[in-house]
């Protein structure tokens, strides 16, 4: 039998203090309430302390790879969940630094297994509908000019250093589909390509922030490989969109693209963004990270048709946004990234 659903819905999202999660949280919180659940280990408490304020809006400082039993925070008497439970469950909690990669292995591990098996079970016992955020890795390395469909298979080599990640994303989207045979439950799979905007992490080899802070001091922007590096580019509130949309999709949609349809070379992007900040920053280059790898371009014919959803964002529009973002949080940003 369903709970019953007294004012509004319950929204759990895991990795809910990260930069997509916390944009995700704000977002929600015009249609739910909000359990944003995060344990801090890759993600920061300021990216949510605007949200605080809001009574729709609950922090539990958890490790969802822990047996998850919300029925134990007193906090969320409030939204009613021994009543209530909770209606749906967005799961991106998973570690994504390039510089950090060696460092969270395990996290990385923990979260594309036990952290989905967890929040699946939740699912189970509320009859929660469920979206995980998985990853365009999942296809493997792209063949120039190649756009991924949702239908492709993917070769990704799962014992290399980075088989945590990319093996861990697709154990994980197998997880979510045998919750759907066994238990009959609405999961879904978001394919995540990259994804830029405010409130990204400094200093972790990410691609933007890194640009943008390095071309505000006049400092040089150091691209992690050779003049071929690119990537597809989507702008986070996009991204939030795509996800909205996918989580009230009908049951039968399983998987879909979310990303920029657009590919992008380092090079062009570094140099864009050395334009609108008037800076004389120069680009550089330097051996690559391991969690940096070229990407390929989404295919949205399906995220198009099924969901309505395109990436609406300009690059020029998503970039200027971000350098004001970090205009006027810069010295915030440099503080707790030091």
């Amino acid at each position: 039998m369903d709970n019953p659903v007294f004012e509004k819905k319950n929204i759990l999202v895991t990795g809910g203090a990260g930069f997509i999660g916390s944009h995700l949280c704000e977002r929600l919180l015009k249609e739910g309430n909000v359990i944003c659940m995060d344990d801090f280990s890759n993600s920061s408490p300021k990216n949510i302390e605007h949200l605080l304020q809001y009574p729709d809006f609950e922090f539990v400082n958890y490790d969802v790879h822990q047996p998850l039993d919300l029925s134990r925070f007193d906090e969320l008497d409030k939204f009613k969940v021994k009543f209530q439970g909770i209606q749906e469950i967005y799961h991106l909690a998973c570690p994504t630094s390039p510089k950090d990669f060696e460092k969270l292995k395990m996290e990385s591990l923990l979260a594309n297994s036990m952290g989905v098996i967890n929040t699946l079970d939740l699912a189970v016992k509320y009859r929660a509908k469920y979206v995980f955020t998985s990853s365009s890795v999942v296809y493997g390395n792209p063949i120039d000019g190649e756009k991924f469909a949702e239908s492709y298979k993917g070769v990704v080599d799962h014992l290399t250093p980075r088989g945590c990640y990319d093996e861990g994303k697709r154990f994980a989207e197998t997880c979510v589909e045998t919750y759907r045979q066994v238990y009959g439950i609405d999961g879904k799979i978001a394919r995540l390509f990259t994804t830029y905007g405010p409130r990204m992490k400094l200093f972790e080899g990410q691609l933007i922030p890194d640009f943008i802070i390095n071309a505000l001091e006049g400092k040089d922007l150091i691209i992690y490989g050779d003049q071929s590096m690119s990537t597809s580019l989507c702008y986070i509130s996009d991204l939030v969109d795509g996800l909205v949309r996918l989580m009230s999709a009908a049951p039968d949609v399983k998987v879909a693209n979310i990303g920029g349809d657009t590919i992008y070379t380092y090079e062009e992007v570094a140099q864009k963004i050395i334009d609108l900040a008037g800076s004389t920053s120069k680009i550089i280059f330097e051996n690559p990270l391991m969690f940096l790898t070229r990407k390929g371009l989404p295919d949205l014919t399906y995220s198009k048709d099924v969901l309505g959803w395109l990436p609406l964002v300009r690059l020029q529009d998503g970039l200027q946004k971000a350098i004001d973002y970090t205009v006027a949080n810069k010295e915030a940003l440099l503080f707790h990234s030091s």
